[in-house]
């Protein structure tokens, strides 16, 4: 297998080859800026170049195969699949505008069959929340291998969580992605406060704000999380508006804005919310959020795994918070806390040295921003180290600042292209992989509303780097070779 720390997947050769090389890769190669213009586009050169994707955005190859088997099946024109009931129902809810889908059963897996027309609102809800089979469930249901639950394997997970949040593993819940244990953290909300507008509080990863406006009562969207904001929050709560929660990220991508937790905190006991925080680019080595927090959701697929190769996320109840017990009996009579056998499994090998990891993780990460900080090419970079917001009071003794960080160059339209191109790192989406990774993150995820993104203070020009395992030496001689062919 290629060893992507000393040979990444960059060279326009590498155009949609699955990032690593694995059956059940995350990622996918975007090697050119343009690449990802392409991609975004719909240029068939490039999407039919695609061997995998992120498995929210693009079909993953084998739950597409399954798909179609469904449909052949079932007579319909199309078909996704999930791994639970009462997933393939919200689904059917959130598309069936007119009476051609229904929900057929197919080796204990559910398919929803839609028409032509419907299939672009099931996509939607197929990538906001993330609920949809994972490539290996999908892989085991077409060869007739599905593995038995087994429950050893995600005690061991749940325990694992535990031990980094200072809970009870009976308050970790696992699903089959991140965005599914922030969509169900919404879902539980919704029960407890139904026909409230939610608040996201900074500029979320995409499908967090979707997921308010889409299945909810909608939104109040603080852009930034910063002070200011907090007080235009606090004028709105003081006129007299009722709200179901507040979301936030801890810190915030791609931005990596951190928001006063202890004054959102202080704004939830004030005015009875319970406040979601979601720690995936904090993470659990290095923040420690869940004192404030009543639910705490992570994505498991990124530096939790590190491997790249399978999708997971977590939900996790804090036992001291004033709504835990009407959460807890949500929670406990939901039954959509899933995570398939053999994903839990690679998971869980996965995540043994996280710990470790993040150690590196960390001092790669600080190491190369301080370098990149005295460039004269980078305008600005987003980092918690250099940020003057919240993360400090809740950054862990001795944990560090991430892997994530975020470049903005000077004269960014015709740099931040030239650097992307000359940049020797795996380039792709998604983040916390234990090799680095790059993405021209705006251009992937907001695409299509980039005025609406630069509104918001994220440039289409920004790029998103998440620095892995290999020698910082090495990961600053090969942005520096980048930086070199910019005037």
């Amino acid at each position: 297998m290629r060893d992507l720390l000393l040979n990444p997947l960059c060279d326009p050769g590498d155009l949609g080859a699955p990032i690593p090389d694995s059956s059940h890769a995350t990622s996918v190669c975007l090697p050119r800026w343009q690449d990802n213009v392409a991609y975004e586009e719909g240029d068939p050169d490039v999407v039919n170049a695609l061997r995998a994707g992120y498995p929210r955005f693009v079909f993953h190859p084998l739950t597409a195969d399954l798909a179609r088997t469904c449909a052949d099946k079932f007579g319909a024109a199309h078909c996704l699949v999930f791994p639970v009931l009462s997933a393939a129902r919200r689904c059917l809810q959130f598309i069936d505008d007119e009476p051609a889908a229904h929900i057929h059963e197919f080796d204990s897996v559910y398919a929803v069959a839609m028409s032509e027309s419907q299939l672009l609102r099931a996509k939607q809800y197929w990538q906001h929340t993330g609920e949809g089979v994972s490539s290996r469930l999908a892989e085991a249901v077409s060869r007739q291998t599905r593995a038995a639950a087994d429950d050893a394997v995600l005690t061991i997970l749940r325990e694992r969580i535990a031990g980094f949040t200072d809970t009870s593993p009976d308050d970790v819940y696992l699903y089959p992605s991140g965005m599914t244990a922030g969509f169900t953290a919404f879902r539980a909300v919704q029960g407890i406060f139904p026909n409230h507008k939610c608040v996201q509080f900074g500029f979320p990863y995409v499908d967090t704000l979707k997921v308010l406006e889409k299945f909810g009562a909608g939104a109040h969207f603080f852009s930034q999380a910063g002070d200011a904001e907090l007080d235009r929050l606090t004028s709105l709560l003081d006129s007299g508006e009722r709200i179901g929660a507040v979301f936030c990220e801890f810190p915030g991508n791609p931005t990596l804005q951190s928001p006063d937790l202890s004054r959102l905190r202080e704004l939830a006991d004030r005015f009875d919310f319970p406040l979601i925080v979601d720690d995936t680019i904090g993470t659990f080595a290095n923040v420690r959020v869940l004192p404030p927090a009543d639910i705490l959701t992570s994505s498991l697929t990124k530096h939790f795994s590190g491997g790249g190769d399978v999708m997971g996320g977590s939900v996790v109840l804090n036992p001291h918070g004033r709504f835990y017990d009407r959460l807890k009996s949500w929670f406990e009579t939901d039954d959509a806390s899933f995570l398939y056998h053999d994903d839990a499994v690679c998971l869980e090998a996965n995540s043994r040295d996280f710990a470790e990891r993040m150690i590196t993780f960390n001092a790669n990460t600080a190491g190369l921003c301080d370098w990149l900080s005295g460039q004269p090419q980078i305008a600005d970079i987003y980092y918690p180290k250099y940020l003057d917001d919240g993360y400090a009071a809740f950054r862990r003794s001795g944990g560090g600042f991430g892997s994530l960080f975020a470049l903005i160059f000077e004269d960014p339209s015709r740099n931040a292209p030239r650097f992307y191109d000359a940049l020797r790192v795996c380039k792709g989406p998604s983040l916390g992989t234990n090799f680095t990774l790059a993405s021209p993150y705006t251009i992937l995820a907001h695409y299509h509303e980039l005025d609406f993104a630069e509104g918001c203070g994220v440039s289409r020009y920004l790029l998103r780097i998440s620095a892995g395992l290999e020698e910082l030496a090495d990961l600053k001689g090969r942005f520096a070779a980048a930086l070199d062919t910019l005037p």
